[in-house]
């Protein structure tokens, strides 16, 4: 069965964020991601963490402009020392909250350019930073999004993403897979799963209804079988890493995301079929 963390950005909306640790705990999970720390000292999540027994597996890098009008720096020409500034600052949190993993956003690309000329100063940034993350032993991230939620973001498919890591070159950069994401602009979830889990580039997963980005058991995914295949590819390759829980609860009220967590406590995972001959 796979792991899977819980994405405190996402759920127990009803409560403060440094409650949601507790709430996540009690429900049984044993591991946390959300999009940023930045708003609170990295010692009191830290406590938090601690406290309830939970490890932090991912967070964001610096998304650029506080309101949230840009998604990420690591494609935008001229802003290389921000950047930077970024990527020091997610290291000293990831230090202080023993998490080995960091999504650097990509960023939009400006109205008028175009992904072939702001792809060098990516991959140049990206270089940089794995480089820099390497130091302590960090992973970094990259996630391809879909543009019909994020408009003009630098980095939408899976073989983009695997793309530029071959021209990056650094064993520590890998593919944040989230199969929400890859099944609105791409589809054939499963078959990709089978592709780059074995590839040794996949350094997290993951989920959420399509198209609401509800629970993963609502919605025309079938989870319960990809879970599944998960497990299979994994047992075969030794891919050892966590299923963040991205999706918007269906119930926004108190209690809403521990009532809609049925599809986990079941533990109703169907087994894949067998694979076709020569596949």
């Amino acid at each position: 069965m796979p792991r899977f963390a819980a994405n405190l950005s996402m759920l127990y909306p009803e409560l403060d964020f440094l409650d949601r640790f507790e709430a996540a705990a009690r429900d049984g999970f044993r591991a946390v991601e959300y999009l940023f720390p930045y708003a609170y000292p990295a010692l009191e999540l830290a406590a938090r963490l601690r406290a309830n027994g939970l490890q932090q597996v991912l967070f964001n890098a610096p998304p650029g402009n506080p309101d949230g009008s840009e998604r990420g720096l690591a494609s935008l020409p001229g802003r290389e020392a921000e950047f930077r500034a970024g990527i020091a600052r997610a290291l000293d949190y990831a230090q202080a909250l023993d998490c080995p993993r960091i999504h650097v956003m990509a960023g939009l690309v400006a109205h008028g350019s175009t992904r072939d000329a702001v792809q060098a100063i990516y991959v140049q940034n990206l270089r940089w930073a794995a480089a820099e993350a390497a130091k302590s032993g960090r992973d970094l991230l990259l996630e391809p999004i879909n543009t019909r939620d994020v408009p003009r973001f630098f980095l939408n498919r899976q073989d983009h993403a695997h793309a530029v890591i071959e021209l990056v070159g650094a064993p520590n950069l890998k593919v944040q897979m989230d199969l929400y994401h890859c099944q609105i602009v791409e589809g054939d979830v499963a078959t990709k799963i089978r592709k780059y889990l074995p590839s040794g580039r996949v350094g997290h997963l993951q989920i959420a209804g399509v198209p609401e980005r509800h629970e993963p058991d609502v919605g025309e995914l079938n989870h319960a079988y990809l879970f599944a295949v998960i497990d299979e590819v994994a047992a075969q390759c030794g891919w050892d890493g966590w299923i963040g829980c991205e999706y918007r609860p269906r119930q926004a009220a108190a209690g809403g995301t521990s009532a809609g967590l049925d599809w986990l406590r079941s533990g109703n995972f169907q087994d894949p079929p067998a694979r076709r001959p020569g596949a």
